[in-house]
Parts: structure tokens; sequence; C-alpha cells
């Protein structure tokens, strides 16, 4: 069998970004998150709630079931990590949550466009979402095992963009062969799956979590086949050993203020980003009434966005390290947010439209690009900062502990979310809470070390 080079375990690893991708471009974002809010929206008014609190019901409903979701990743991320890393044996665990990947993507073809199951179908997103989240926690554990310090920001960068390509590819394949419009028809005019499905029970657009699943299967296979383990000699799974492990890291924190500020710091900034990412689509389907094709082609700008940002912020991460790429990031994603706010069919900052005005439109493609561009450029430098305090001796459980920072509070964007679209009864105003979230990370981000903390 011919030997494994460094360069292909590099690409071998970032297959796994191609092939996990769609979860979050499809299903959390542009399809699947806008389809589930439109359909729950369409339920409530057919059980006498006007427009408006019907919106605020579905943006509610799917806040609440990706903070459920985010508690569950962000507290057995950290005990998974750290009994991975008592036999040193990451493959086994990203098969297993790769399952419930499969299972729970897969589940949503049964999505009934009457609403009368949303609750499971909610579930089943939550099944998935889970395995794509404690599966991203292993892989990015190798990234230290990758290459030297200097250079993981570049890979890490390069594993964003060619990820983002790969949702790219994948929504742009949806749109143009399966997602019907309001008149039966795909993007180009095609029927759903070239006849093959029912545009009338939303074949078109409910054959996304099958998609997403194969897509998974089919693109993960160089990862399997190149990306081996490294066994600890010796040694096997031991749940004592976890908590040994994992109880040593957390009491470590005391004397390491650099890993401890930016464990804080991550914990605020990339809990306003996957907000932003759970509910941008929802935003465009509820305020701005967008249907499904258009949120689909503002997903692929954003994508194309996220691909080539990610890529150069991992140039910039090789020159001049994570921390200037993060602080930048977040100030832009905090102005997003601020003309997202202030945005509606009416009016743009309390300035009166015109009847029929396509500015807040054009205002949100714009967002898009940026949300896609900063945020993918944020992941990137965040992963490349971790590697600059992870224990090497452990770094599955120093990833865990990461995965734990970016979703012990995971349930707080989403619950923020959705106590302020009930309080004001307004899906737009709820987003407000994300700005406070970006500001707390940028604050604590005073006393990480540019270098990290070894």
């Amino acid at each position: 069998m011919a030997e494994i080079t460094a360069r292909k375990r590099i690409w071998g690893w970032y297959w796994f970004d191609w092939a996990s991708q769609p979860y979050h471009t499809l299903l959390l974002t542009f399809i699947f998150g806008p389809f589930f809010a439109a359909v729950a929206t369409e339920f409530f008014m057919s059980q006498g709630l006007p427009e408006l609190a019907a919106d605020a019901k579905a943006q509610s409903i799917w806040s609440w079931g990706l903070a459920a979701a985010g508690l569950i990743v962000g507290f057995g991320a950290p005990i998974m990590g750290a009994l991975a890393d008592t036999a040193g044996r990451v493959r086994p665990w990203v098969a297993f949550f790769g399952m419930l990947y499969v299972i729970g993507a897969g589940s949503l073809w049964w999505t009934q466009p009457d609403g009368s199951n949303i609750w499971a179908m909610m579930v089943a997103f939550g099944v998935g979402f889970i395995g794509a989240e404690f599966a991203l926690v292993f892989t990015n554990s190798q990234l230290p095992s990758l290459a030297d310090q200097n250079e993981v920001g570049e890979i890490s960068g390069s594993g964003f963009a060619f990820g983002y390509v790969g949702g790219l590819v994948a929504l742009a394949i949806m749109l143009v062969l399966f997602v019907e419009q309001a008149n039966g028809k795909t993007l180009i005019g095609l029927p759903p799956g070239l006849g093959l499905l029912d545009a009338d029970t939303r074949e078109g657009t409910r054959i996304v979590g099958p998609f997403v699943a194969l897509w998974f299967v089919v693109f993960m296979i160089p990862y399997a086949l190149w990306v081996k383990d490294v066994p600890k000699p010796g040694s096997k799974h031991s749940l004592k050993g976890a908590f040994a492990i994992l109880g040593r890291t957390i009491r470590s924190l005391r004397h390491k203020r650099s890993l401890a500020a930016y464990l804080g710091s991550s914990m605020f900034y990339r809990d306003a980003l996957n907000g932003l990412y759970g509910f941008g689509g929802v935003y465009a389907s509820l305020v701005l009434n967008w249907p499904i094709i258009l949120i689909g082609v503002f997903g692929i700008v954003s994508g194309i966005a996220a691909a080539a940002f990610s890529w150069l912020g991992g140039r910039v991460d090789g020159k001049r390290g994570p921390k200037p790429v993060i602080i930048g990031s977040v100030l832009v994603l905090m102005t997003v947010c601020l003309v997202i706010v202030n945005m509606s069919r009416d009016a743009f900052f309390g300035i009166p439209l015109t009847a029929g005005s396509n500015l807040p439109d054009i205002l949100f493609f714009g967002c898009g690009m940026l949300i896609g561009g900063m945020g993918g450029t944020l992941q990137s430098a965040s992963r490349s900062m971790m590697v600059r305090h992870v224990d090497l001796d452990a770094p599955t459980e120093s990833f865990g502990l990461y995965g734990l920072s970016g979703r012990a509070t995971a349930f707080m964007a989403p619950a923020l979310i959705a106590w302020f679209t009930t309080v004001t009864g307004s899906a737009r105003l709820g987003v407000s809470p994300l700005i406070g979230l970006f500001a707390l990370g940028l604050v604590l981000l005073i006393w990480v070390k540019p270098q990290g903390e070894r």
C-alpha cells in the first residue's frame, strides 16, 4: 500500500470540510431553515394567528430547537474529546457522529408542507446538527498534527475555503435541479428532480435532507482513506481517564490567562456568529418575504464571498497571526447586525422607503456577502488561534474545550433571539442581542496573547 504523504493527509482533512459544510449551508441557513420557518408560519396562521405573530412563533420554535442542540454539543464536546484522547483515536468518533449527521439530515425528507410534524422535524434536524458539530470537534483536533504552528493558519483558512466551495456547489445543484419556485419549476425552468419529484408537495425542497446526507457519505471517502489515527501504545478508551484529563485542563485555566480569555471571547462571538448563520435565511423569509429560490441565490453570493475571504484570511493569518483577523471580522459583523436590525420593507434606520423599494433586498445581499466572508474568516482564524493554545498531549480534549466554549452558551443567542422576538413581536428586532454578544467577545480579546499560550 502506498505511503500517505503529509500533503495527501492535509487534503484528506480538507475533504471533511467539503463533505460536512452543506449541513450548515443548505440545512441551517439557506434552504431547510427558511423552508421550516415558512411552513411553521403557515401552520400557525391556519390556527388563527395573524402573520406577524405567526412569524414570531415560527422563529421562536427554530430558536429553542437550536438552543437545545447547542447545549448538548457544548457540554458533551469536552467529555467526548477527553475520551478520544485517552486512546489517541479520532476516526471511530467521526464515523459515529457522521452516522448521526446522515440519519438526521435524511429524515428531513418527511417534513410535511402543512406543518403537522414541525416538532418531529425539529428533533431530526437537531440530531443531524449534533452529529455535524461533534464530528467537527474531532477533526479540528487533528489540525495541530498536520503542520507546524506557522502553517496552521493558512491550512485552516484553505480548509474553510474548500468547505465553502463544497457548500456552494451543493447549493447550486439544489437550486438548478430540485428546489421549486411558486410556478413549480426550478431556477432554470426544469421540473423538480427532472420530473421525478412532486412540486405540489414540495418534494423538490424536501429532498435537500437526503441530498445532504448522500453528499456527506460520498465526499468523506478521501478523509477515510488518507487521514489515519496514531493510537497511543498500550492505551484504551477510559471514561475515568477522560474525566481526569478534563479536570486537569479546566484546573490549569487559572494559570493560563490568555487561554481562559480566548475561550471566553470565542464563546460570545462564535455564539453570535452561529446566531447569524441560523437566522439569516429565516430573517430573509420572515422579514423580507423572500421565496426559497431567492434565498438560495443569496446563499450562492454569500458562499462565494465566504470561500474567497476564508482563503484571503488564511493568508493574512499566516503573515500577521490570527488575532488581527478575528478583531477585524468581529467589527464588520457587528456593523452588519446593526444594519439588519434597522432595516425593514418600509424603512431604513427610521427613514421611510417608497413602496416596492428594492433597497432592502440590495442591502441584505451586501450583508450576506459580509456574513459569509467575515464569518468564514472568523472561524478559520479562531481555529488557528486555538492551535496556538492547544495542549499537544491532549489535542482532542483541548478542542473539546474549544467546542465547549463555542457551545456551552450556544443556547444564549437562540434564547435571546427567541425572547426578544416574543417580547417585541418582531422577527427583525429579535436579532438585536447579537450585537451585544459580539461586543463582549471583542472586549475579552484584550487579554489574549497574539502568539498564544502553550
